[in-house]
This record gives structure tokens, sequence and C-alpha cells, in this order.
């Protein structure tokens, strides 16, 4: 804290301190912060030209908000980051529960500490961390949480009787006057509990069971909720959503070198693995290219979304299996191959919501999936289409014809423990790989080289050109045709 701040009543009185409301206050140093060219969402990405200038407007009104997004679209982020457009800190009287303002009291127990001290009342000063409230909205959630309720025990030590506002245990919401009150999640809030909100909201005040009370609380609320429950069809009370002024959008990245530097920025990797391992721009696009992939697939639930958190666990654990391998074999660095995408897996299937269709297919054939259409599409971004070139006169002499050719009395095993010098020799040995590489992508160097020559491989694999199985140990890449057919023959045992 701050010091020499005025600790009585009477010392605040001097200063000449003029008490603001919380939406006033928040108006007055966004404001400031507009003129002084400050970003107050520093962060916050993506939304530069959308959220965030309808954020500040709705501010500048004054009005309570909601945002309404899908999961893993920065709401609650947001929220928490709009403390910053509070006073650093404001006095209250020392010992209220509803952080009372000194020269306008709410409290039956401030209003009687004043009348009693006056000018000696004592004051402390409340930092702008924590006027901060947050409550996930629940089935259980009830009035008392939220509003409060009488408490038997407190008259009974007290020696009051039910009649005296006294016995009153404050919920949450009083409780964050002059605050920051945030519900994730408000449709699911029970619809009494949501028109509880209705008074608070609209006139300013509270009402608990039979008290004739009216606290005049001043709070900014802000709502989070997902736009498929936030209508009539859904769990909102109308007149509850009437009563929120500004009703904001939120949206997932638009394009990949957002969603890119979002998911870098939120990453939790340590230095030490940051250091040691390397992970190539092109394996940082494809995982980015899984979550676009996945809010286009028709067996992805699109009501529930797919939350950036998918590219982020992702993108750790990316880094992770290339650390663990470099743990196996005693090195002192190592590079994330793209075998490595393999460990993504768990992340995508712990991160997506599927449809009747999805389920049918299995999560982990969904996750395969998605992970095979992004590759497929980054794999436009550095080589010819096979397809195209199939189409054309001169296929034969095609840039991929030789390496398809070496499959066809070759296989080759990939794992992601292999040493490096294994891998190389693998990778190295597939006829023309390597010029493929050199005649599509200049400047490479030679951990790209390699990582590129890998993609290649399963990028021909995605276009029907190679056939690639996937174990738990194991990639193997083999000729189309020969694996085709080796499908279709019966075994012995079958044949008995």
């Amino acid at each position: 804290m701050q010091k020499n701040l005025p600790t009585t009543l009477g010392a605040l009185k001097k200063t000449g301190y003029k008490v603001r409301s919380i939406k006033d206050e928040m108006r007055a140093n966004l404001t400031h912060a507009l003129e002084a060219n400050i970003n107050l969402f520093d962060g916050i990405q993506g939304y530069e030209s959308s959220v965030i200038p309808q954020l500040q407007t709705a501010i500048l009104s004054k009005h309570n908000i909601i945002l309404l997004g899908l999961r893993g679209q920065a709401k609650t982020k947001i929220a928490r980051l709009m403390i910053r457009l509070l006073d650093e800190y404001i006095p209250i009287v020392e010992g209220s529960e509803i952080n009372d303002d000194p020269f306008n009291p709410l409290s039956r127990f401030a209003k009687n500490l004043i009348e009693e001290k006056g000018d000696n009342t004592p004051i402390s000063w409340m930092h702008r961390d924590m006027r901060y409230t947050e409550k996930l909205a629940t089935p259980d959630v009830s009035v008392a949480d939220l509003i409060g309720d009488a408490d038997p025990i407190k008259a009974a030590t007290l020696k009051l009787p039910y009649s005296d506002e006294r016995v009153i245990h404050y919920g949450l919401i009083p409780r964050s006057n002059r605050g920051l009150f945030v519900i994730n999640e408000l449709p699911d809030l029970q619809a009494r509990i949501q028109v509880s909100l209705f008074n608070i909201l609209q006139e300013g005040d509270i009402q608990i069971r039979g008290f004739k009370l009216r606290l005049p609380l001043d709070i900014q609320f802000v709502f989070t909720a997902n736009p498929e429950d936030y209508t009539n069809r859904g769990s909102i009370v109308t007149p509850l959503k009437d009563r929120i002024d500004s009703q904001i959008l939120t949206h997932y990245p638009k394009t990949l070198e957002i969603a890119q530097s979002i998911t870098t920025q939120e990453a939790h990797i340590s230095a030490e693995v940051l250091e040691a391992v390397y992970c190539a721009p092109l394996l940082k696009r494809i995982i980015e290219r899984v979550a676009f992939e996945a809010r286009e697939s028709e067996f992805v639930d699109k009501k529930s979304g797919v939350s950036a958190r998918l590219t982020i666990s992702a993108y750790e654990n990316l880094y992770s299996s290339a650390y663990r391998r470099m743990l196996l074999q005693h090195s002192k660095s190592e590079f994330v191959r793209v075998t490595d995408l393999m460990s993504i897996i768990p992340n995508i299937t712990g991160k997506v919501e599927l449809v009747y269709e999805g389920e049918m297919e299995g999560v982990s054939n969904v996750a395969q999936n998605l992970l095979g259409k992004a590759i497929r599409s980054e794999f436009l971004e550095h080589f010819p289409d096979p397809n195209q070139l199939a189409k054309t006169k001169q296929r034969a002499k095609g840039p991929f014809e030789k390496i398809v050719n070496w499959f066809n009395e070759n296989t080759l095993f990939l794992n992601s423990d292999l040493s490096l010098e294994e891998y190389t020799s693998r990778i190295s040995q597939v006829d023309n790989l390597q010029e493929v590489v050199y005649a599509n992508n200049k400047g490479l160097s030679e951990i790209d080289t390699l990582i590129m020559m890998e993609f290649v491989l399963h990028g021909l694999a995605e276009y029907n050109k190679l056939s690639k199985f996937v174990s738990d140990t194991e990639i193997k890449f083999s000729d189309l045709m020969n694996s085709m057919l080796n499908r279709q023959q019966p075994n012995e045992e079958e044949e008995i």
C-alpha cells in the first residue's frame, strides 16, 4: 500500500478525495488510456478490430456486459484484464463486509460506526486486485450464495431478532460492492437465481428474504455465455437478457498467424526445453491447422467449439515428445520431427466434442483424420498438388514419381525414439526425396531439410500415393497398391 494515505474519515475529508462509482471510475481511466495510446488489453490477440473496440465502447457507455462465445475464446481473460481500468486503491470503512464508501455507507455496521466515531472512523485502503470476484454458474448455486440470507448463528451470538438486518450474511454480490463481478456461463444458473439478479441490474439494489432493505450496490457486471445457450431456446430468462446493456460476440482466430501467436504466448514450456528443442515453423502451422480443420469437421460439434487450449496443449506435448527423446538418447539438443505429431493425438481426443457421426467413427480415428487433413492442407504450401500432377500427360516425370516407385520394393519404418543417426539414415535412403525438397523449398537448414523430407512422405500418404499405417510404436510407409492387395487377401486361418 502507498504510504501517507489517510487512515481516518476526517483525514480523508481534508484531502478533498472525491468518490466515483465504479462505472465512472472505469470510464475515466479508459478515457485516459485511449488518449495516451495505452493498451490495457495486451495479450488479447485477434480482437484488435472487433471485440476490443466494442468492449471499450461499452465501458465508455457505463454498461454491464456479456461476452458471448464458444469455449477457448479468451472471455474470462478479457474480464480479468478489466481490473486494470480500476483505480489502484479506494478507501473503505475498515471492517466493512461490503466495502462501504466512507462518504455514503450502505451497511448498518458502517452507518453505526460513522455515527459513533464521526471523523475518527477508521479507514482502510483496498487494492484493485481485491475488487475482482469471479463465479462459475452451476445448477447448485443458490440465492444465498449470490445475494445472502439470514444467519441464525449470528443472530444467536449477537442476541438479535431475525427482523434485525445485522443478522444478514451477505452473499458474493454484496461483498463485491464497488468492484467487478464476473459470472461465467450465465445460462447455467437456475431460472429462479437469474430472477434474483433483476433488481440488481436495473435498480441497483438487492432483496433478501423479508427484510425491508435497500442496498444500491455499485458493481460492474461482466457475464460470459455460449451463444447456443443464450437464446429463448436455451436457458436464459428473457427479462434478464433485456437488462444486460451490451452483448459482445467473441470469435476464434481468423488466420493461422494469429492463432500461432496466441499458442506461442499461452503455452507453458520451460526455458530449459525451449533452449534444447527446436520446433520448425512447419510443425507449428500443422498444429494450428488441426484446430481449423476441427472447427469445420462434420464429426465435431460446432455448437461446442474447439478451444484454443487444444493447440496450446498440443504445442506443449510436441516439445515434450522431442525432449523425452533427447533424454532417452542422452543428447544435449533435439528437434521436433513430423513423427512427433502422433504425441498430440491425446490433446485432440480430449478437446473435441463429437456429433453422432463422429462417435460412430471413433474419437481416435477422428483425431487421426483431423491431423491428416492438416498435413494435407499444409503440404500444398510447400509442394505441388500430387492429384493435379496425376491428371497431366507428364505424370511419369512428376517430382514424386521416383519416391513412389522406391516404395514398390521397399518399406520404411519410423518411430519417435530413433536416434538422430538412425532417423537420418532411414529417411535418406528414399530415392529423390532430398532433391524434391530442395527443388521446392529454398534456404533450408540441414535440420529443416530432414523435417521436410519426412513431411513429404506423410503428405504423399494423405494424397493416397503411399500407404501409411500407424501403430502404438511406429509408423510404416509402404507401396499403396501392395498394401491394398495384402488387406484384401485372407489369411490362412480365415481360409480354413
